[in-house]
């Protein structure tokens, strides 16, 4: 059964695997480049990398109204928890299998705090091995760090990297992650959102093709693929 991807804009996407809908890092209904609205979506599984605004977002109350497992790591679940809403808590380099696939927490070069000034635990990034064994890494906020190639020896299908800059790796780190982590397929993401992180997804993208050879796939918000 093929596993579809949608972006719904910056780092947010909406995955259809195994008869499940898993929503990841929901920055919706505050995102100027988001493809729906929190109350549009109905997913069984929300997958949130760190604390911070813009991924966080919108994870109450969407988990409230769904009833939606939330997936994170253990200090933003027991802060979910504190307000009622149910949860599984990984930590860096821990993984579990679930119904849509098992899912490992990888490491991610980034800040974590809570928006009410809580903990957020450390970033992460996420691995998904999806029912028929392809591996999906999504970077979700993060710097470069020599890691990626442990990343890359799973055998990433796809992989989604940050190009924005500012907050996260810039296209030039961008492009050596490519290099380290050798996916099939490669997605940019949290780029355009707000002025401090313009770029040119397209050119990034001829770039990357020019001096790697992997094929990148530049999605518009509410754009699907299928692997």
């Amino acid at each position: 059964m093929p596993t579809t991807l949608t972006w719904l804009g910056h780092a947010a996407f909406l995955i259809e695997t195994s008869g499940k809908v898993v929503l990841v890092d929901p920055y919706l209904d505050d995102n100027p480049s988001a493809s729906v609205r929190a109350d549009q979506v109905t997913p069984d599984y929300i997958l949130v990398s760190h604390g911070h605004g813009d991924h966080l977002g919108d994870t109450l109350a969407i988990a409230r109204r769904t009833g939606a497992l939330v997936v994170s790591n253990a200090e933003i679940i027991t802060w979910l928890k504190n307000q009622q809403v149910a949860g599984h808590a990984l930590h860096i380099g821990g993984g579990h299998h679930f119904p849509f696939g098992h899912l490992k927490l990888t490491p991610a070069m980034h800040g974590s705090m809570l928006p009410d000034g809580s903990d957020g635990g450390h970033a992460a990034g996420f691995l998904l091995t999806t029912a028929d064994g392809k591996k999906i890494y999504l970077a979700a906020d993060t710097g470069l760090f020599g890691d990626m190639r442990l990343i890359g020896e799973e055998g990433i299908d796809l992989a989604a990297l940050p190009i924005g800059d500012n907050y996260t790796m810039g296209p030039e780190d961008a492009l050596r992650a490519v290099t380290f982590i050798a996916p099939r397929l490669v997605l940019p993401i949290h780029y355009n959102t707000f002025d401090l992180i313009q770029q040119d997804g397209h050119a990034w993208a001829a770039r990357v093709e020019r001096e790697t050879g992997v094929p990148v796939r530049v999605l518009s918000p509410g754009q699907s693929l299928q692997i």
